[in-house]
């Protein structure tokens, strides 16, 4: 909130001072007007509704690390309307050099009682706060304001960036102008204030020469800050003749499909505006290889309008799986998920399997592939002694022992030294336990062996033990969280709307079986009723993801988790094991930023 406390009225520009324009147009010297934080969708904010605050450094002329500036001026604008001022001289800290007094009229005596930037640079940048920072030669400015954040420890807040330079290139033609320096585009486009070679006077020409290009742009078919921004950079050929496939599109929640002539997905995405989304296509902001190969082969976007993000999300993971779209790089192998499942034999062990058979507690995963499997099944391994080889053993057979049994590593039921149950009860019942109770008894040995390592000064074994353990617990975690959530036969949960009303979704065995918005101030329950009547039948399973694949049910789980998300109806109890995985969240994330730590060192 603004400070509305008077300040002295100063007349004289060799003096500092913040000033505040306000609706009646009296100027008063007050604190800086604050701007609220961006929205974290600022792309898609119309160019009417966005802040913008316009910007103008004047420096000694040296490096951008050697933070030289001289004044600030800036200027906070929305909708055409001025909402506040920020202007100062800055003692830069040495002598205004001669050239510099000559062009910008200030002198080392102006400056010398000048703050220093250090106290002046936390009032500019809580004044950008919440704003699209607007500079002509944006470069220029924005290096000068970064360098001051690293050399006096202030956060760059990193706030989007438009520079009316770039624009003007693309918008203001030769014709008009002989070239785009702020003065000459002043005085050819006849904006009311012109430069000086003065902060506050130069920040007051941009805001003019924006609301000018803003102006221009409308005929360029942008007309939010995302689209501005890109419309800055060159766009390719394809792009500029494809963006009429962006036209038409509904400006809601939902899925997009870019088809090809014979109607073959290329692209599946989804966005809470589908309209605003596919149009960034179009614009130099997309930078992803093969996107201009897919846009040249598109004919036109399917759109296909959600209840609410969570059901777009889920729409998005079914098309791609059921399609596996050429340029969606998750789609390459959409199904080729593995499971580590304990064998059913007299002496059972690990083996990876493409399909998940057996009971719920005799299969870990889903993995996204057989080497991730195989991490965990060593940390299985070292935990427990369960045997490592492949073959299928006989309880009235006796086999070749191999090395790790003739080392005392295997409890050699090849040899029959234990006995089946000896064996289950040793090696696969902790593991059974761990699956979907309590894996404690692994990360003991785990943990003990990592301590063992470390004293002895094996560290590079000792974080190859811990990597495992990670994905032990990772995958535990998972599991147990999936399979809470499937279990429940049907789950209807509400989260208030963005603009009022709730967003209602219908699960079933961690399936989206029906997603819905109720209006607002309208009781939701008639369209719960409407969409449990209408809603997806799931038969239910064992295992995890027994309905849908755990990417949708993580989903769910995320959307479920989410502050102000209620519970309407649950048909049985969603709890975790008491002793489960998760109360090892606290070493799961202590040992993988270790992992991560060790990876960048």
């Amino acid at each position: 909130m603004a400070d509305n406390r008077h300040h002295p009225r100063l007349e004289s520009r060799t003096e500092h001072a913040t000033r505040t324009e306000h609706a009646t147009g009296a100027p008063r010297y007050t604190q800086p007007t604050l701007g609220g934080p961006l929205v974290d969708d600022w792309r898609d904010t119309p160019l009417a509704d966005a802040t913008f605050v316009v910007l103008d450094l004047e420096t000694t002329g040296g490096t951008a690390e050697d933070c030289g500036v001289t004044e600030i001026g800036a200027v906070k604008v929305r909708g055409g309307r001025r909402l506040g001022t920020f202007g100062t001289l800055v003692d830069p800290g040495r002598p205004v050099p001669p050239l510099v007094t000559v062009l910008t009229g200030i002198t080392t005596a102006m400056v010398s009682a000048a703050p220093a930037l250090p106290a002046v640079l936390p009032g500019l940048l809580e004044f950008l706060r919440g704003a699209v920072l607007v500079a002509h030669n944006a470069p220029y400015d924005v290096g000068y304001l970064k360098a001051a954040c690293a050399r006096y420890g202030h956060p760059w807040p990193a706030p989007p960036v438009l520079d009316t330079l770039p624009l003007a290139r693309r918008l203001v033609d030769r014709d008009e102008v002989p070239d785009r320096r702020l003065g000459t585009l002043a005085r050819y486009l006849r904006l009311p204030h012109q430069p000086t070679h003065r902060a506050l006077d130069d920040a007051e020409a941009t805001v003019d020469l924006l609301h000018a290009l803003c102006e221009r742009l409308g005929g360029h078919r942008v007309g939010t800050v995302g689209e501005a921004v890109a419309f800055c950079r060159a766009v390719s050929a394809v792009r500029q003749r494809q963006r009429h496939l962006a036209d038409g599109l509904p400006r809601a929640p939902g899925v997009y499909l870019f088809r090809a002539a014979d109607d073959r997905p290329l692209y599946v995405g989804t966005s809470r505006d589908i309209g605003a989304r596919v149009r960034t296509y179009f614009t130099a902001a997309e930078r992803r290889p093969r996107i201009d190969e897919m846009l040249a082969a598109a004919t036109r976007v399917e759109a296909v309008v959600c209840a609410h993000p969570l059901e777009a999300e889920v729409r998005e993971l079914r098309l791609i799986g059921a399609h596996a779209p050429p340029y969606n790089r998750r789609s390459k192998h959409p199904q080729r998920t593995v499971w580590l499942r304990v064998t059913d034999e007299p002496y059972p062990r690990l083996s990876v399997v493409r399909q998940r058979r057996g009971t719920p507690d005799s299969c870990l995963g889903p993995f996204p592939s057989t080497k991730a499997a195989e991490r965990v099944a060593e940390a299985v391994r070292e935990a427990l002694p369960m045997r490592p080889c492949g073959q299928r053993l006989s309880a009235r057979t006796v086999s070749a022992a191999c090395a790790l049994a003739e080392i005392g590593r295997c409890l050699a039921p090849c040899q029959h030294r234990v006995t089946p149950q000896q064996y289950a009860d040793r090696a696969v019942a902790p593991l059974r336990e761990a699956t979907l109770g309590d894996p404690g008894p692994l990360v003991a040995v785990l943990l003990a062996r990592i301590g063992a390592l470390s004293r002895a000064e094996r560290f590079e074994e000792a974080a190859a033990v811990r990597g495992r353990l990670s994905a032990l617990l990772r995958t535990t975690t998972r599991m147990q969280r999936l399979s809470a959530l499937t279990g429940i036969a049907e789950l209807v949960a509400a989260h208030p709307a963005p603009g009022g009303g709730w967003e209602l979704s219908v699960v079933r065995h961690g399936r989206l079986a029906a997603a819905g918005v109720s209006p607002p101030r309208v009781h939701p329950q008639p369209t719960i009723d409407l969409l449990l009547a209408t809603a997806e039948t799931v038969a239910g399973g064992d295992g995890p993801v027994p309905c849908a694949s755990a990417e949708e049910s993580e989903r769910i789980l995320h959307w479920l988790e989410r502050p102000r998300t209620r519970l309407v109806r649950v048909s049985t109890p969603w709890a975790l094991p008491a002793r489960g995985a998760a109360r090892f969240a606290a070493l799961l994330a202590q040992a993988e930023t270790a992992s991560r730590s060790a990876e960048a060192g």
